[in-house]
């Protein structure tokens, strides 16, 4: 399968989330939304699949994949 950032998908392991908002704060095109409950919530179309949220996340609760490997 081909590696193609435009068909990674965000993923947020609700389990480990505490909802702190780090992955919100560094997304730079805002893609990600908080909850009620401060968990984030990702907009497909407005995300450029830097993996700044990944990276920046304390808890490795939100990540990037190949979508359909979820």
């Amino acid at each position: 399968m081909e590696n193609n950032p435009k068909t990674r998908v965000v993923v947020v392991n609700e389990k480990f989330c505490k909802g702190c908002g780090i992955c919100i704060a560094f997304c730079p095109k805002k893609a990600l939304t908080p909850q009620i409950n401060g968990k984030p919530v990702w907009d497909n179309d407005l995300c450029i699949r830097c993996g700044l949220c990944e990276l920046r996340c304390p808890d490795f609760a939100i990540y990037l994949v190949q979508e359909g490997e979820e």
